[in-house]
């Protein structure tokens, strides 16, 4: 089957089993610690998405151009590095990502397939037609039918201004992937923005924990704090898409508690990480700006750890 293949033509022989909603990997509730618990990731017999993987973004209500700039960047360093090859770079994190191919029945020996991530489709809503709050069953159906017309070769991703309610993000979940419900199930990304939506939860580490933190407060590399956060949420919750897109593929060993490859590393960034502490990452001399990642058009991102399948660790650039 070649890389261009859609969602469905990949997913429709498993999706027909999948019933219920995934609960999400990223969500909290669960005893899981990062910095002391020893991960193990399994393959659950379902699929991961592959080849080309076409996104739809919605960018719901007036998101402005920091936050639609900075995460199209995002998407595009995935594949394209920097002319200026400074280290590391973002398509290095992509490549762990791409690796969980090895994972999968089948898998050929030697370095995994690349996984292309690119924008085929974007709709801006700014007339807030659903309202200032969402919902999972009213109205996030509604915007992603508005966004495809049916097309099942994408997968939507909803992102929301700042004065947008996402259920089920904040506290814990600052993006998430979920699946349409029956009768064919197919996967989505919702992204929260965390400048008025739980900043302490969604804009760490670019504001404080909590009053009183000890840990220290990073500053946005691109100087806006929400636009770098939502980066932060959308890579985890894109890297768990792709690994577990239908709720059986590759994730946690605990079913009970799906979490995928950087759900189960949140809270890191760098060596030396501890709650309430990012760990040490790399400062630029200009802007003062904090990173661990080099990309495109030499824009630079702070990417959060993810567990890496050949350490079988946490792994951060």
């Amino acid at each position: 089957m070649d890389s261009s293949s859609s969602l469905s033509t990949r997913l429709l022989a498993l999706a027909l089993s999948v019933s219920l909603l995934f609960t999400s990997s990223s969500g909290h509730g669960h005893s899981w610690d990062p910095y002391t618990d020893k991960a193990k990731m399994i393959h659950h017999d379902g699929p991961m998405l592959t080849g080309n993987v076409k996104l739809a973004l919605m960018w719901y209500g007036d998101c402005g151009k920091d936050i639609k700039n900075t995460m199209r960047n995002f998407i595009k360093s995935l594949e394209l590095p920097g002319k200026d090859h400074l280290q590391p770079q973002v398509t290095r994190w992509w490549e762990v990502v791409e690796s969980y191919q090895a994972m999968m029945p089948g898998a050929k020996p030697g370095k995994s397939p690349k996984i292309k991530v690119e924008v085929v489709k974007q709709l801006t809503n700014k007339s807030y037609k659903h309202g200032k709050v969402l919902t999972l069953q009213a109205h996030i159906p509604i915007l992603i039918e508005e966004l495809t017309k049916g097309d099942t070769k994408v997968l939507p991703v909803i992102v929301a201004a700042r004065d947008v309610s996402i259920q089920g993000l904040c506290n814990g979940k600052c993006a998430d992937h979920l699946l349409t419900e029956d009768p064919k199930p197919s996967p989505y990304i919702i992204v929260g923005n965390p400048e008025t939506e739980c900043p302490e939860e969604c804009g760490w580490p670019f504001v404080p924990a909590k009053p009183g933190s000890k840990g220290p407060v990073l500053k946005p590399p691109s100087g806006n704090m929400a636009a770098d956060a939502m980066v932060i949420a959308f890579a985890s919750a894109l890297a768990d898409a792709v690994t577990n897109p239908m709720g059986n593929g590759i994730y946690h060993e605990n079913s009970a508690t799906p979490m995928g490859p950087a759900a189960v590393c949140k809270g890191i960034f760098g060596p030396g990480a501890a709650p309430g502490n990012p760990g040490k990452v790399q400062t630029d001399p200009k802007t003062g700006g904090n990173f661990n990642a080099h990309g495109n058009k030499s824009k630079r991102f702070l990417l959060p750890a993810i567990w890496n399948p050949a350490t079988k660790a946490c792994w951060t650039l």
